[in-house]
């Protein structure tokens, strides 16, 4: 394997590019909850239909992701996530087309361009920085987090002023193209070997370790119960009286607090043995916030910000334990791959299974008091994943 080594200047480009990557992860999803209801009504969809807008990302992040290290191993690293950058440009025009199937089309789309940049961008942490794993990924959470905040939190008001819903959703393709912009120069690095070798190989053992299914559960119940909360936050708190603007608002404050912990997480995590007790800590924060948003709405704010902490922060460290718990760069993206192929395909029943429940009931006390329900179960695995230790290579 040969890698060249790359300059100062371009270690900083690398890093400019890699979080201008990150900031388009979610805002290109996300970004279509706080318009839901517009969408929902714009084309007669049901709850359940209009649920299948979060879950098609999700089934596109769990059936592409097991395939990103093949596509990385063709064309490099570099050039794979040029091209998704690509494809989500894509991916958003076709969903601001006229038309409820170019609607889902574009939606997938988007979920196979995240995919590819969801899985790759912990393997190129751990092989280009293997020394600021948590930093960096920390760093880039931040990004993620905020950017999809800004997207949220400015969706209505540009559909409200004349654009309509479609041209919101067209609206955030400055993201990615901006990303593309700064990425570029990374396309022409000579890197001969990204995911491939050894490891490669031992990718079918990682479904036989019990620590990479801990991971994986932890990462998967994390994604769960964040985009059921993130997808469905603005139908409940319109339910509760709250208007579509207000909604939208609070949709970017949970965003923005999810970005919180890329900060803190960080620091607090070089001080700690092993990760057990934050992680079960952070977990039981969803769990709460979850219980509070069915209990007292009226203190939306407050249960937002807390569940916008707890989620952000179980995120960095399911991200983290790809790093920590891996013993090579091969094996991080493997366990990236198993991790969000899995933990996708199980997140990808929530919204529309919560959209059902909510159909049955008429309410949304019960789908809430199941995301708190999970949220323990998330705890659990928490606890276990965030032991001390590698996996082993078998």
């Amino acid at each position: 394997m040969t890698i060249s080594t790359p300059s100062r200047g371009q270690m900083l480009l690398m890093t400019g590019g890699l979080l201008a990557i990150a900031a388009t992860l979610r805002v290109s999803f996300t970004g279509a909850a706080p318009l839901l209801d517009m969408i929902r009504a714009s084309y007669a969809l049901t709850t359940a239909q209009t649920g299948l807008l979060t879950t098609l990302p999700l089934l596109a992040f769990a059936v592409v992701s097991p395939l990103v290290a093949g596509i990385a191993r063709r064309y490099g690293m570099e050039r794979s996530l040029a091209g998704a950058m690509l494809l989500m440009c894509f991916g958003i025009a076709l969903r601001s087309v006229e038309g409820s199937v170019w609607l889902f089309s574009g939606t997938a789309l988007i979920g196979c361009a995240i995919a590819l940049g969801n899985v790759l961008l912990p393997g190129l942490i751990k092989r280009d920085f293997p020394g600021q794993v948590a930093r960096l990924t920390g760093g880039y959470s931040l990004i993620m987090g905020t950017a999809a905040a800004l997207g949220s939190a400015l969706v209505v008001p540009v559909a409200d002023a004349g654009f309509g819903w479609r041209g919101a959703l067209l609206s955030v393709m400055i993201f990615p193209l901006l990303a593309l912009l700064v990425w570029l120069p990374q396309c022409r690095r000579s890197v001969t070997a990204s995911v491939t070798g050894s490891g490669a190989l031992r990718q079918q053992s990682l479904w036989k370790s019990a620590r990479a299914w801990q991971v994986t559960l932890f990462l998967g119940l994390n994604s769960l119960v964040y985009y059921v909360v993130i997808g469905w936050l603005p139908s409940i708190l319109i339910s509760h009286g709250y208007s579509e603007a207000h909604a939208g608002s609070l949709h970017g404050l949970l965003q923005l607090a999810t970005a919180a912990p890329g900060i803190l997480v960080p620091l607090l995590l070089h001080r700690l043995k092993d990760q057990r007790g934050i992680a079960v800590l952070v977990s039981l924060l969803c769990a709460l916030s979850a219980l509070g948003l069915w209990l007292m709405p009226g203190f939306a704010s407050l249960w937002v910000v807390i569940f916008g902490l707890g989620s952000g922060a179980t995120m960095i460290l399911g991200l983290t334990f790809i790093g920590l718990r891996s013993g090579s760069a091969h094996q991080a993206a493997a366990l990236s791959g198993m991790a969000q192929s899995v933990g996708y395909l199980l997140a990808a029943c929530g919204p529309p299974g919560i959209g059902k429940i909510h159909d049955i009931t008429g309410g949304w006390g019960l789908p809430l008091l199941a995301v708190a329900l999970i949220s323990l179960a998330m705890a659990l695995a928490g606890g276990l994943a965030g032991r001390k230790g590698e996996i082993s290579p078998h």
